[in-house]
């Protein structure tokens, strides 16, 4: 079994995934918290592992991925306290096999790398990535999955607290579809608002792209905000809430093959 750990800005993903198949014993979900101690990431860790009936005797390694460098140590020392193993980091001298083709490929920010990594390997190519948290980003892989590069936007959620924030009179909502297209009172006018032109941009891009390689795309997307947004598309976007500890666990094969 491993341990796959994806510690974004808003939220940290623990998966436990079988090494011969991309099953998965569990998820859990926690929010991202730079103040937390080790200890503190220990008895939380030791909780949810209790709360899935998991046992760490069946962990025979541990992968994470992480942009929130401040909380690495801290969660990286729980879970080797926890686990009993050393844990994976991706990052620079781990092999992913994925072909950077940017400008500086060290730029490229390892969530991005892990999701690249399952794109490539469970769709068809070329294939267009795009993961709906705090930060709406989109990657790009060419018919060879090597990465092309992408784009990087506020997330729904920002710009909806920024307006919330800036104006007098909108409050802060909840994120969920929309009842319609257009709305009838403020509440609804905002869901509407930022489902369909979050997905309206969505497709514009797809479409700007696909142009832009003369090739019709695989196109994926992910992240918290994902599920609500992908059934407003009218482009086939395929939502995989999993991408994340899908290309932790391959990247955990290509560098310890014998533990995993």
């Amino acid at each position: 079994m491993i341990l796959a750990v994806d510690i974004g800005n808003t939220h940290i993903v623990l998966g436990a995934l079988h090494k011969d198949s991309e099953k998965i014993v569990f998820t859990s979900q926690i929010s991202s918290d730079h103040r937390q101690t080790s200890d503190e990431y220990m008895v939380l860790l030791h909780n949810l592992f209790i709360l899935n009936g998991f046992n760490l005797d069946q962990v025979e390694g541990c992968i994470l991925s992480s942009v929130v460098p401040g909380i690495t140590p801290p969660f990286r020392l729980a879970l080797e306290k926890l686990s009993q193993k050393q844990v994976l980091v991706v990052g620079s001298g781990v092999k992913t096999g994925l072909n950077i083709l940017i400008d500086n490929p060290a730029q490229l920010g390892s969530d991005m790398v892990v999701m690249a990594v399952a794109a490539a390997a469970a769709y068809p190519k070329p294939v267009l990535i795009f993961d709906l948290s705090t930060a709406t980003t989109l990657s790009v892989l060419d018919e060879k999955g090597g990465y092309l590069g992408g784009m990087i936007m506020p997330g729904p959620k920002i710009g909806m607290d920024a307006l919330s924030n800036s104006t007098a009179q909108l409050p802060h909502i909840s994120f969920e579809a929309p009842k319609r297209l257009i709305g009838t009172n403020t509440i609804d006018c905002m869901k509407s608002g930022y489902t369909y032109g979050t997905a309206a941009m969505l497709d514009g891009i797809i479409q700007r792209v696909e142009s832009k390689l003369g090739k019709k795309t695989s196109v994926i997307a992910t992240g918290a905000l994902a599920q609500t947004i992908v059934p407003f598309c009218k482009h086939n976007v395929i939502f995989d809430a999993d991408l994340r500890l899908k290309g932790l666990r391959l990247i955990y094969l290509r560098n310890c093959p014998k533990q995993g």
